[in-house]
């Protein structure tokens, strides 16, 4: 029987500067959601990738005294390096200078031209070069000096010049239609209730080329127009699901089921992209979810403020799975969360060191030291071991809703109750006085605890991949017992074990 399949995206990140903690935060937490529905027994395909075309990389190309495509190839490398290292699973890595790519976008533009919504005009307003976006009067703030300020606090300009025009103005009654039909569209509840203000307040009709420079994709018929970075950009997830590299816009697995973006780029995804499709004939994606913005102590990073910080850094300091665990853990899927050094050292020593690492390190401890490392055979279940079966009950149903429904940190709420149950039971039986009074009650206590462990390192997979690959090593977990599947299948008792090794050391600021 063929699995069900999932498609999930991030947003693709602009490579005009280093990466930032922000795209680390993104690629973890859509990796994390990715390897969950792996386990759950789905086929997924990951995307991720590059954001390449646009006015600020030909700017900052021209800044670097560089053709834009040299610059980012240069400038791509340390995100794909980045992927790496944070253990990102993703089955492409797109960009938006590959030839596929290209041969896609000029065949949407044809589909939606064909259907009477494109047209040449004149834009005249207001553009943010920053954002890569137009904004209407009544979006604009003032700046501490007095000058027009996009919504996110970024610098615009007047912008006058001949374009081709999206007629977005046609789509509102049909947007507001599908949120009203569909209100999982956009999550979590504050996004989606951000974009339907918006589009019911009303919409004008979107410029969508360029004639001021030459660095994007040409406009089919026009070559003297590229396209709106933001056409081109949206339309990397309908070439990512050709898994053939041919560009075709009918790709096999269309349509995505997940998109994660940040909360600042929501309207592109929730308001332009499904208009876009539409007009294309093209189904929706299922999903929309605004993840909220990271900060450092609190703050916004901002590179005047000092506080930009190299997620790669942080990875070298406190370990891949240290700084994944505590991002999912510490902030809220969906709303602003913060990190500090001291945070990270905290909270992972607390769930980590002294709860799960503590919990198998003791439990494989007594199991190697009276036992001969053999898994031990498990008894009747008594009084303690029916309250540690009914904790787990409940923690994995709690999980697997949280999980569901995108709620990453109550996930690891659940899972965190699922280990204080076990440590509770381990403390309350005693094993190592058992070890002087009563050697067959010990082993079944080491036992049931070795398999509450092996429960919680399962659930904790998508999470922490390559610490809980070392646990389950040492629980005796077969490669084929891995998945969720496995969740209810024990160690068969007599398997030998290997030495244990502790995973989970405390770490200390000072390293």
């Amino acid at each position: 029987m063929s699995k069900p399949r999932f498609y999930v995206t991030t947003a693709i990140a602009y490579p005009n500067g280093r990466p930032h903690m922000g795209h680390a935060y993104e690629a973890i937490a859509t990796d994390v959601i990715a390897r969950f529905k792996r386990l759950d027994g789905f086929d997924v395909r990951f995307l991720t990738g590059t954001d390449e075309h646009g006015l600020k990389i030909d700017q900052a190309a021209r800044a670097a005294g560089k053709p834009p495509k040299a610059y980012v190839d240069d400038m791509v490398a340390p995100f794909q390096s980045l992927h790496e290292s944070l253990g990102i699973s993703f089955d492409r890595f797109i960009r938006t200078t590959d030839d596929d790519h290209k041969a896609l976008v000029q065949a949407l533009w044809q589909r939606m031209a064909a259907n009477g919504d494109l047209y040449l005009g004149r834009y005249e307003g207001w553009y943010s070069v920053r954002d890569e976006a137009y904004y209407d009067e009544g979006e604009l703030v003032t700046g501490e000096d007095g000058g027009k300020l996009s919504p996110n606090g970024a610098p615009v300009e007047w912008t006058v010049e001949e374009s081709w025009f999206f007629k977005l103005s046609a789509y509102q009654d049909k947007l507001l239609a599908l949120y009203e039909g569909h209100p999982e569209y956009i999550q979590p509840a504050s996004r989606f209730n951000e974009m339907r203000a918006f589009v019911a307040g009303g919409l004008s009709d979107l410029s969508v080329s360029r004639t001021s420079f030459t660095w994007g994709i040409p406009v089919p018929g026009d070559e003297r127009h590229v396209m709106y970075v933001w056409l081109d950009a949206l339309a990397n997830y309908l070439t990512g699901a050709d898994a053939t590299g041919r560009g075709s816009l009918d790709g096999e697995w269309w349509p995505a089921d997940l998109h994660v973006v940040g909360k600042d780029v929501v309207r592109f995804h929730a308001v332009y992209w499904p208009a876009f499709l539409m007009s294309a004939g093209i189904a929706l994606p299922k999903t929309v979810f605004g993840h909220g913005f990271l900060l450092n102590r609190g703050e916004k990073m901002s590179k005047s403020l000092g506080n930009v910080v190299d997620p790669a850094a942080m990875v070298d300091r406190f370990g891949v799975d240290r700084l994944r665990w505590f991002l999912c853990r510490e902030v809220a899927f969906g709303e602003d969360g913060s990190y500090s050094d001291e945070a990270i050292v905290e909270r992972t020593n607390a769930d980590l060191a002294n709860g799960i690492g503590n919990l198998a390190q003791r439990s494989l401890s007594m199991v190697a030291k009276n036992l001969g490392g053999v898994m031990p055979v498990r008894g009747e279940a008594g009084e303690t071991e029916l309250r540690l079966k009914e904790a787990f009950l409940s923690g994995s149903e709690a999980y697997f809703t949280a999980m569901n429904g995108l709620a990453l940190h109550k996930a690891l709420d659940a899972l965190m109750a699922m280990v204080a149950a076990a440590n509770g039971y381990f403390a309350e039986n005693a094993p190592w006085a058992l070890a002087k009074t009563d050697v067959v009650r010990m082993a079944e206590v080491l036992a049931a605890t070795l398999d509450a462990t092996r429960r919680i390192v399962i659930l904790a997979q998508p999470f922490m991949p390559g610490s809980t690959a070392q646990l389950l090593d040492q629980l005796g977990v077969a490669a084929d017992a891995r998945d969720f599947n496995g969740f209810n299948v024990p160690v068969d008792a007599g398997k030998q074990l290997p030495p244990p090794a502790g995973v989970f050391p405390r770490i200390t600021l000072e390293g």
